[in-house]
């Protein structure tokens, strides 16, 4: 594979002199390399309605599946590259992830009917989890403690701004070109960034430091997470969780465009939404010292089943068609309580795992989109020009995860203490 690689970009990986890059160049490389994670799911919501209507698909639902087939991507990608990275160093492997991307990003541009556009998002979700999982262990090999904790929060801004600001790029685009022309600044995105990073980051896992490909270790990981409650109960709620912004990502457009007939607006209310999700993930760092996971968690569900019952019960009275107002009143909050519990479930699920925590870590994202994807995928099929199947979801899914929570709880504290269960 290193082999392959050094003869594809002989001047990449062999450079004796090339040094490290400054803080702030390595910190806007990292961010671009993550960021694409993001612009390949928003940048093209505005125009899924054109996609489908042009390459034929199915039905207007079969939309959809442009979002979701990214997703699968990703969770294939992020059991996969990780291993590999700590096999053959964190620059072969984001090679090959890049090189994915650019095949699946090529494919999506001269996409002649609805199943080669499908297999180009496939790959472009394949590709993209390289730069986006391998990116955090090559920060692992380069910081730690603070320094670490600095670079993390700097790309976190922008990992936060990305989903906010993409659909408006995404229409600004569509306002002067046709939809290709997103795939075109993805694909453009996708080799500069290769290229970028390829001249400018050194490998950062000596080859002295490298440990064989071995599936016994993910094997290992795999039992170590459904073995264990906590594992195993957070890692299936944030997949319950993740399902809610999945199908709300696939019916966005739908509902926005559609049944709301925003037009262009709507990224001004798609970022709405957004900007609640990041603004929790700043509030969180700070509350999270204070109260603890567990409280944050129950009490953030406590609130999202309490919204999401309340928006059902709305879509049912006004047979799913409430004022957009009183739509937005519902999402801001919810998606702010989504906030909330995305960094906590994950930190929780990872708890028990401290002994396999890389390869642990690759488990547990991959478990969880798995089970987003199927349950995402129904509720946005479901959709039927009101929003009685996504505000149902929402509400079932959230009750889902309040009692995989207690489930998770409750079995802990039986395997630590079996004596305090009567």
């Amino acid at each position: 594979m290193q082999c392959l690689i050094d003869q594809v970009m002989p001047n990449m990986s062999t450079l004796p002199s090339q040094s490290s890059p400054r803080m702030g160049e390595f910190i806007a490389m990292m961010a671009l390399m993550t960021s694409l994670v993001a612009m390949s799911i928003d940048l093209m919501l505005p125009a899924l309605s054109s996609i489908g209507h042009e390459l034929g698909a199915p039905h207007a639902n079969a939309n959809q599946l442009v979002v979701t087939m990214v997703f699968v991507g990703l969770a294939i990608g992020q059991l996969l590259y990780g291993p590999l990275s700590d096999s053959i160093g964190r620059k072969a492997a984001i090679y090959l992830g890049f090189t994915v991307f650019i095949i699946g990003s090529a494919l999506t541009i001269i996409a002649i009917n609805f199943p080669m556009m499908l297999a180009g998002r496939l790959l472009q979700g394949l590709g993209v989890a390289g730069p986006r999982v391998v990116s955090m262990a090559l920060i692992r090999d380069r910081f730690s403690g603070r320094a670490m904790a600095r670079v993390m929060s700097f790309i976190m801004v922008v990992f936060i701004i990305v989903p906010i600001v993409a659909p408006a790029v995404g229409q600004a685009i569509l306002l002067v070109a046709a939809w290709r022309m997103l795939f075109v600044t993805l694909l453009v995105l996708g080799i500069v960034s290769l290229l970028w990073f390829g001249l400018r980051q050194p490998e950062t896992l000596p080859a002295a430091q490298r440990t064989p490909l071995s599936p016994q270790r993910i094997g290992r990981a795999f039992r170590a997470v459904v073995s264990h409650p906590i594992a195993l109960g957070y890692t299936l709620m944030a997949g319950v969780i993740s399902a809610i912004l999945q199908s709300y990502l696939s019916s966005a457009q739908q509902i926005f465009q559609e049944q709301y007939a925003l037009g262009t607006l709507f990224p001004l209310f798609f970022a709405g939404n957004a900007l609640a999700i990041g603004l929790a993930s700043f509030v969180n760092g700070r509350l999270v010292m204070r109260y603890g996971m567990r409280s944050l968690i129950g009490n953030a569900l406590l609130v999202l089943i309490g919204l999401t019952l309340t928006l059902a019960g709305i879509a049912v009275v006004t047979h799913g068609q409430p004022s957009l107002w009183v739509l937005m009143a519902a999402l801001m909050p919810s998606f702010f309580c989504l906030g909330i519990l995305f960094g906590n479930m994950n930190a929780m699920a990872m708890e028990p795992l401290g002994h396999v925590a890389g390869t642990g870590a690759a488990v547990v994202g991959s478990l969880s989109t798995f089970v987003a994807i199927p349950i995402a995928t129904i509720i946005g099929q479901a959709y039927n020009g009101t929003i009685i199947p996504l505000a149902l979801g929402f509400a079932v899914l959230a009750l889902s995860a309040f009692g995989l929570m207690r489930w998770a709880d409750g079995r802990q504290h039986r395997v630590v203490d079996p004596e305090s269960v009567a």
